[in-house]
């Protein structure tokens, strides 16, 4: 008798029902997924972990940075002072002819920039570049101390200079300074986390916070503010570095 049942292939496996639970992963297929999913979580986790810290890390960095500009601004202070009581006074173009004449350096002795004006201090004996530098953006190379007519090149100078005085004017009175934005009275508040650093005739070097318009504020005054007493009625000479 002839069936009529439809032929069955017998080489294809039985199927489920559809009520038959999934059959688990093979263990080598699940250990093959495990490194993936550590190195996903490993990513997330180390993503968060920069964002969160980076503001620490950059604020560490300035106080750094802000720490080594007063401790330049402290050493430049000894040369200033030495300087004064062999000349009668801090750097200005008056002590130019005196300079060169005492050391006959054959260094570029100029008062236009504070690189120039600082020149003499090198002249008149101080053998390193470095006090006149401080790390910030864009003034992260440190100077070479190659002196001569390369002294103090162009960014091997960060501080600002304000020529014209000498151990006898007022104790209070701002002679050098960092980081100035070229040209104004203004400072950059990215180098040292919205301060300044400054240097006074007495010798005092520290931090002064800056206001919103870039102006050291200190008690709603700017100490650079030719109304001051200190600059009897005239506007603070300063020289800019190149």
């Amino acid at each position: 008798m002839e069936s009529h049942l439809p032929a069955m292939d017998l080489h294809l496996p039985p199927s489920l029902p559809p009520e038959f639970p999934t059959p688990p992963a093979e263990p080598e297929n699940r250990r093959s997924r495990v490194p993936k999913l550590a190195l996903v979580v490993a990513l997330v986790v180390g993503t968060a972990f920069v964002a969160v810290s980076w503001p620490v890390i950059m604020n560490q960095r300035k106080a750094a940075d802000r720490t080594f500009a007063i401790g330049s601004l402290k050493q430049m202070n000894l040369a200033l002072i030495d300087f004064d009581q062999d000349y009668g006074r801090f750097p200005d173009a008056s002590t130019i002819t005196d300079v060169g004449s005492a050391t006959k350096t054959t260094m570029l002795l100029g008062d236009r920039t504070s690189n120039e004006l600082f020149r003499q201090l090198v002249a008149a004996g101080n053998k390193s570049e470095k006090i006149f530098w401080a790390p910030s953006p864009g003034h992260r190379r440190k100077p070479n101390d190659v002196l001569g007519t390369d002294a103090l090149a162009k960014g091997e100078c960060i501080h600002s200079y304000v020529a014209g005085l000498s151990t006898k004017d007022s104790p209070r009175a701002i002679v050098a300074m960092a980081s100035m934005i070229p040209g104004t009275t203004r400072f950059d508040p990215v180098p040292y986390d919205n301060r300044a650093v400054v240097l006074r005739i007495d010798g005092s070097a520290k931090p002064e916070s800056l206001g919103k318009d870039g102006h050291i504020n200190i008690h709603g005054k700017d100490p650079l503010d030719p109304s001051m007493p200190c600059w009897n009625g005239k506007a603070p000479d300063i020289k800019w570095p190149e």
